[in-house]
């Protein structure tokens, strides 16, 4: 809970906000540097209306310099535009410095109101929301699915090398579209006991699994071709994309 304050006329506040995924914590610093006040809030809705309302109670809000504004801090960032604030994205502290200086949560907060005080953080950050927002989710899930598919496949060819030899030597030749049409089709009982029906079993699962992850890549592809043609229709004559 926050203790409200009369502000003082003429007061600008700048904010810093160190970012975490279950909680924030900022402070606020006035136009001379000096500190005014920290909170920590929780990462949900109303910890991100309780750190606005806390730091207006200092004075009017020239800025808030927020870490992590695309991940940790994406959520606090589009309550903030909301509210008509300015937004500085502020690069996290050196690594290997916090590691030697001992991590400081408020003093990482202050460092970035300081940053954005003192105009070495000028950046502002994306909106993370829109049509490009929408594309990005979608490329996140496709390489995703791209990569177990992927992964089937080689699944595939590996459990091949070791499979009965009747088997191997049927199947050789056939390129993996062919294995996968062949395989998916497979009967092997509900209960499969020998050596041949049981790599039967596993290759039908992996080619199945390579044919869900198929379609799903094409739904997804389906998607961001709208998407891509509503935003930027000439990328879909650029070969390679």
């Amino acid at each position: 809970m926050t203790q409200t304050t009369v502000a003082p006329a003429g007061r600008i506040v700048t904010v810093g906000v160190d970012t975490h995924s279950d909680i924030h914590v900022a402070v606020a610093l006035d136009q001379l540097g000096r500190r005014l006040g920290s909170i920590t809030v929780p990462t949900t809705p109303a910890g991100y209306q309780e750190l606005e309302t806390w730091a207006r109670q200092f004075g009017e809000i020239n800025a808030f310099g927020i870490e992590g504004t695309g991940s940790w801090g994406a959520g606090l960032a589009r309550v903030l535009r909301d509210h008509d604030h300015r937004l500085i994205e502020v690069n996290r502290p050196d690594r290997s410095a916090r590691h030697r200086q001992g991590k400081s949560d408020p003093l990482d907060a202050e460092a970035a109101a300081r940053a954005v005080l003192a105009g070495t953080a000028t950046a502002h950050p994306k909106a993370g929301e829109g049509t490009v927002e929408m594309i990005r989710s979608l490329q996140v899930a496709r390489r995703s699915a791209q990569k177990a598919r992927s992964q089937a496949a080689n699944q595939i060819r590996a459990l091949l090398v070791t499979a009965p030899t009747g088997l191997r030597e049927q199947l050789r030749s056939a390129s993996l579209q062919e294995l996968v049409r062949i395989a998916s089709r497979w009967r092997t009982g509900s209960t499969p006991d020998t050596h041949l029906l049981v790599a039967k079993h596993a290759l039908r699962s992996l080619a199945r699994r390579h044919q869900d992850l198929t379609e799903e890549i094409r739904d997804l592809d389906t998607h961001l071709t709208r998407l891509v043609q509503q935003t930027a229709p000439q990328l879909l004559a650029v070969r390679g994309l």
